[in-house]
């Protein structure tokens, strides 16, 4: 395409292996535009992923994860720590953009080499992140940094995803969002690793920290598997922060080489799955002739075609044709 650069895949690689933060900007964008490059890019990047500890953070709208963030970044550069910051926010369904504020919520941190953030969007995604987010995470991953920082949408209960995506997830809460026990319930406690109740100078914080250790100890495993830490936070001073860092460090180390093997694992496998996904729909996309996908969905719509007749189908179709040549090698 004209006006397209060419992408000299070897050396920005390894500029971003020194974290230069134009060539992770370039890649980032490589990874949200899809860009026909991106595999050999992943494939140069691959030998080197694997060390950050990838730690997922969510919570609902107004509970402070972005200054939560901002605090949690600090104190991993006050321990020589270097830091990327993923942070997702929402597209609008109107305009197809994004607000991207958490660089400005973030700001204190833009002069810091040790400290790369950069916002993505989510482009209709839904779970809390962007369909790129955990190849965005590898390269983030292979660039060399302690700790990749993946921070949540915060659109409510359903923002279960980043718990396939990070090795530890940081759950928020706020005083006065509900009752306890019911917010216990909801899916998105479930996923926790490490519940965090910010602004716990406010009045209901003691019954929210008394609320969620009670469905702690309820949950509890006999086995002694890992149980997930309650922490209380006033992350606009720093107050409890610390405790934190403490406590994501205390999971990492309680999931011990093997645990986060299986996690990491986990995660390869769901982000193969997408990728094998978006092919298979990419193929379907390209179906021509009497078997596309338009086609087949009008049959159905019309009564000619049941969904199950239609489906197999168009999975005949997307199946590779023996050539001539191959046939003939059989016979």
């Amino acid at each position: 395409m004209a006006g397209r650069r060419e992408v000299d895949v070897p050396s920005l690689v390894a500029a971003a292996r020194e974290a230069d933060p134009r060539a992770l900007g370039r890649l980032l964008s490589l990874v949200e535009d899809r860009s026909p490059v991106l595999r050999k890019v992943l494939a140069a990047l691959a030998p080197h992923a694997g060390r950050a500890h990838v730690v997922g953070l969510t919570g609902p709208p107004g509970v402070g994860k972005s200054t939560t963030s901002s605090a949690v970044v600090a104190r991993y550069r006050r321990q020589g720590l270097t830091v990327a910051v993923l942070a997702v926010d929402p597209t609008s369904p109107f305009s197809g953009g994004a607000l991207l504020g958490d660089r400005v919520r973030m700001g204190e941190h833009a002069g810091d080499r040790g400290v790369f953030i950069r916002s993505m969007a989510t482009r209709g995604h839904l779970g809390g992140l962007s369909s790129a987010a955990p190849q965005a995470v590898r390269v983030l991953d292979a660039a060399g940094f302690d700790v990749v920082l993946l921070e949540t949408v915060g659109v409510g209960q359903s923002e279960v995803e980043v718990a396939g995506t990070a090795d530890t997830t940081v759950v928020l809460v706020a005083p006065g969002l509900g009752d306890g026990v019911q917010a216990a319930k909801a899916g998105i406690l479930e996923v926790a690793d490490v519940l965090v109740v910010n602004h716990a100078d406010r009045p209901g914080a003691d019954r929210t920290v008394r609320d969620l250790r009670a469905a702690v100890a309820l949950g509890a495993r006999a086995d002694g598997a890992w149980q997930p830490a309650v922490v209380r936070t006033v992350a606009t001073t720093g107050e409890g922060v610390g405790a934190l860092v403490e406590a994501v460090a205390a999971h990492r180390a309680a999931l011990g080489e093997t645990g986060l093997l299986e996690r990491r694992r986990h995660r390869a496998a769901r982000e193969v799955e997408a990728l094998a996904l978006d092919a298979v729909r990419a193929r379907i996309a390209g179906l021509g002739g009497g078997d596309g996908l338009v086609r087949l969905a009008a049959r159905v719509a019309g009564g000619e075609l049941d969904p199950h007749g239609a489906a197999e189908r168009l999975l005949t179709a997307l199946e590779p044709q023996p050539s001539a040549e191959g046939l003939s090698e059989r016979r």
